[in-house]
């Protein structure tokens, strides 16, 4: 009898479901829901860089994924559907009531956005994160020397102090907090009391300053000095986490029935979506995984002894088994990739706001980006003296600094869009070269880039560039939807049909769709122009 798990895979804009059967690694059915209240822009301000999703968006989302995908496999499949696992953006966390309910499900704060998840990229919180900053240099301990040496506004603890310090009712009502992917199992397993969700190690070490050798997270007096309303969450938190290849028990009967599945689907210990997608790639070590969309997020793994126990300064962190389970994870990013094509493009469509024919302004908007490609890929790199900077939504590393602003040199009157666009491409490719090296500086070998996401599958012109930029092969993932297909690896692990997670890859995965070789005469030129962008710095 086939036996099947699902993968979740919640991004930015949408939940993904893949079921896939574990024996075999064939994809079965998935589906994609969108995010209602997130669609509609409702709780964000993006001039502010406030972006908050509601609770409700994830579980809607959620059932009607798993359903859909149900109902387009075979007759049968949902009572052979053993594991489920599942990943999240990140830091995405959200404050707690005594009974583990995130604030924005009770009825006095259910439209606060700051009783809500706090996205990935919301950037509210730098007073907080530079607090955290200088209180970490100062100290007794460096809370940040595993978070790459500085802590950004993106993560939780710094989100957690920013509600707290400017919302009196959220301080009223809140008793912990939770990330995303921490509440999601949770909330599937029935076992929701803040004190026992079962905590990622993934989410912990990356995103919360969590490390074994000063005994879990930050000390009360040190969290207390961040913002005195922290005072006493550490008691309510957690010491322990747990790898991905950890079950957080089975499917509860609330979510069975709902689901339409059994109680006996064992559900795994969440991640973040990132470091998923790098296993469903095929991440070993020395393959340097970039998974691009709206920004990107890079992933290492490293065995746990000799030079890889160097600390990297500058990435988003280096965590025991955040990855792969014995092996070190290490991630970094930028804070904007594909974010920077779509800012080019709001700013091409303002004339189309005028227009009364949505089908027509739709049709027009939809082709300026496949247009701006095929004028961009027959410039010749270098042709113009144009040279922009990738940090439209601050730089996450190396070394990050959310104050940053993106910029674009050289114009002249004699500048077309396709040229701005171009430039804009090499920008984002720069930016992957700036960390790269900043491994390599610190002896880390990388022999191969893997890309995964939509960019990477739908954009050969950028996926060139990158390689031309990089001077490195870089081979796109055949799987459609790595993240759930990482997710779905861990699933069949926690279900026991894997022994562990490299087998899991074996019987599972899909290989690469392409591979981009540099030109080396692009190359060359290109070698020149990062010079001068690093000198943007």
């Amino acid at each position: 009898m086939n036996k099947y798990v699902i993968g979740l895979d919640f991004g930015t804009d949408s939940c993904r479901a893949l079921v896939v059967d574990a024996t075999t690694g064939t994809e079965i059915a998935t589906s994609v829901q969108y995010y209602r209240r997130w669609k509609e822009g409702r709780y964000c301000e993006p001039t502010k860089n406030r972006y908050r999703q509601h609770p409700l968006d994830y579980l809607e989302a959620l059932e009607g994924a798993v359903k859909e995908a149900l109902q387009k496999s075979p007759a049968g499949t949902a009572d052979a559907v053993v594991g489920l696992s599942l990943d999240t953006t990140g830091s995405t966390p959200v404050l707690l009531d005594r009974s583990g309910t995130p604030l924005a499900l009770t009825p006095e704060l259910a439209d606060n956005p700051n009783a809500m998840f706090i996205l990935w990229k919301d950037h509210t919180a730098i007073d907080e994160a530079m607090h955290i900053n200088r209180l970490s240099k100062a100290g007794p301990i460096d809370y940040t020397m595993y978070e790459g040496g500085t802590y950004s506004p993106e993560w939780a603890w710094a989100k957690a102090a920013h509600v707290l310090n400017n919302d009196a009712a959220i301080r009223a009502a809140a008793y912990s907090w939770t990330e995303h992917c921490d509440w999601m199992s949770a909330v599937l397993t029935g076992n929701t009391r803040p004190e026992n969700i079962v905590r990622s190690r993934c989410a912990a070490g990356h995103k919360a300053m969590w490390h074994q050798s000063w005994g879990g997270l930050p000390s009360e007096e040190f969290l207390a000095t961040v913002s005195v309303h922290l005072k006493g969450f550490r008691s309510r938190l957690y010491t322990n986490t747990f790898t991905s290849d950890t079950r957080a028990g089975f499917l509860s009967q609330e979510w069975a029935e709902r689901l339409g599945l059994t109680t006996n689907v064992a559900i795994g210990v969440g991640a973040l979506d990132c470091h998923f997608g790098a296993v469903g790639a095929g991440i070993t070590e020395g393959a340097f995984v970039s998974i691009i969309g709206t920004s990107t997020c890079d992933i290492m793994v490293a065995s746990t002894n000799g030079p890889n126990d160097i600390l990297i300064p500058g990435i988003c962190g280096q965590v025991d088994g955040s990855v792969i389970p014995g092996m070190h994870g290490f991630e970094a990013g930028q804070s904007a990739f594909g974010d920077v094509y779509a800012w080019f493009r709001r700013l091409l469509e303002f004339p189309l706001s005028m227009l009364d024919n949505e089908t027509l302004r739709t049709t027009i908007a939809d082709r300026i980006i496949p247009e701006l490609t095929t004028a961009a890929e027959k410039i010749p790199a270098g042709e113009s003296a144009l040279l922009a900077t990738d940090w439209l939504n601050g730089r996450r590393s190396p070394d990050a600094n959310p104050l940053l602003t993106g910029s674009i040199s050289g114009l002249t009157l004699g500048t077309s869009a396709p040229h701005i666009f171009r430039a804009l491409v090499e920008a984002t490719a720069f930016g992957a070269r700036a960390i790269i090296e900043r491994f390599r500086e610190h002896g880390t070998k990388i022999h191969e880039v893997l890309a995964v996401g939509g960019v990477a599958q739908k954009s050969p012109f950028v996926m060139q560039t990158l390689a031309d930029v990089l001077e490195m092969p870089v081979n796109v993932s055949a799987a459609e939807q790595s993240c759930a297909l990482g997710a779905a690896m861990f699933a069949a692990v926690v279900a026991g049909i894997c022994p562990d997670i490299q087998h899991a890859q074996q019987a599972m995965g899909q290989g690469f769709s392409h591979e981009y070789s540099p030109t080396p005469s692009r190359s060359h030129t290109y070698r020149i122009l990062y010079q001068k962008y690093l000198k943007s710095v």
